[in-house]
């Protein structure tokens, strides 16, 4: 029965290819098996920005490859099932694809003892959609779609070297295929770990940045130099000193002694951790050392009887320093021996 003025399962028969439509039904055969037919080029380049703008632009190249490759061995499956041989196949492949829209295709290299062939396109979907993509090479899907054929073909792994390419200027494509380790499974964990290595790499970035801000942060608020009368600088030691703050201390302390014309250098142990250990203590050493050089004396002040007893289990001398409790009592002390008194 016609449907809409037209035949219900039209036929047509291409180069000895069948092709049918059952239009009742919505099914479409290619040599007696359910086939689908591409959109046009139009349509496909839709789908194929889609896909680049969902997945990005590497991602789009590993899935593209890997799903010719897929669909290849499975066309290469079908021809090697009709156990015929390589000047049939040479001759066959062309007319298949010919017949489906895929372009002109030539084989002017097959060899099954190699396990090698090369294959020349031109004017393919591929490279009209990427044409109107404004690409400057013609994608992998059809590179991979033949190495999986052949792969197929031939049982054994193949892949493909671009010898030539119609997009770049040539006449047209040119693909060698050659046994090779390289396979899509192997590409598709590639360009995992790649992208895991990125991500791991801006992860990285990032925290530096963040830490360089925290250091910053640290340098300007970490152990301040504070000029409290006239030749006396109080320094306040808070929480625990790493190697990097220690030496910011160190630095920060001796570059302002002499600008504050400091006879005296009162450390305020209050606020330091409890957990002190002989990397401080040394610090504290070294520290006071430096000053003595420059002329300025130490007085430590806060040491509550805890970090007195933390301190003493080092080889810290506290007997060399003039130690108070209290802050107000160490500048009392420095006032005094500058003859000087607060009322």
């Amino acid at each position: 029965m016609p449907v809409g003025g037209r035949e219900e399962t039209p036929e047509l028969n291409v180069a000895g290819f069948e092709f049918k439509w059952d239009l009742a039904k919505g099914v479409f055969s290619y040599q007696g098996a359910d086939a689908v037919l591409f959109w046009i080029t139009s349509a496909m380049k839709t789908f194929f920005d889609t896909v680049e703008e969902v997945s990005g632009k590497d991602a789009t190249n590993v899935v593209l490859e890997t799903s010719g490759f897929r669909q290849g061995k499975v066309v290469g499956e079908y021809i090697k099932s009709l156990n015929i041989e390589s000047a049939e196949i040479s001759s066959m492949i062309p007319e298949i694809y010919a017949a489906a829209g895929w372009g002109k295709i030539e084989i002017d290299e097959i060899c099954p003892v190699e396990k090698k062939a090369r294959v020349h396109i031109r004017d393919s979907w591929e490279y009209k959609i990427n044409k109107e993509q404004g690409k400057q090479q013609t994608g992998n899907f059809l590179a991979g779609h033949y190495a999986g054929l052949f792969s197929a073909i031939y049982e054994t792994s193949l892949w493909f070297e671009k010898k030539k390419d119609q997009l770049a200027g040539d006449d047209f494509c040119i693909y060698e295929f050659f046994p090779s380790t390289i396979t899509v499974e192997k590409n598709i964990h590639s360009f995992a770990r790649r992208e895991e290595s990125l991500r791991i790499k801006e992860l990285e970035t990032l925290v530096e940045a963040r830490t360089e801000e925290l250091r910053n942060l640290v340098k300007e608020i970490s152990s301040p130099v504070i000029p409290v009368l006239e030749g006396i600088v109080v320094v306040p030691l808070l929480g625990k000193y790493d190697e990097f703050r220690s030496e910011e201390l160190v630095e920060r302390t001796l570059s302002n002694l002499p600008k504050h014309k400091a006879d005296y250098l009162v450390l305020d142990l209050t606020g330091l951790t409890k957990s002190i250990g002989q990397f401080t203590v040394e610090v504290l050493n070294k520290l006071a050392s430096a000053a003595a050089l420059i002329g300025t004396e130490t007085i430590l002040v806060g040491i509550s009887p805890e970090l007195g007893v933390k301190i003493t289990e080092t080889n810290f001398k506290l007997s060399k320093f003039n130690c108070f409790n209290t802050l107000q009592h160490g500048i009392y002390y420095a006032l005094a021996q500058k003859g000087r008194k607060v009322y």
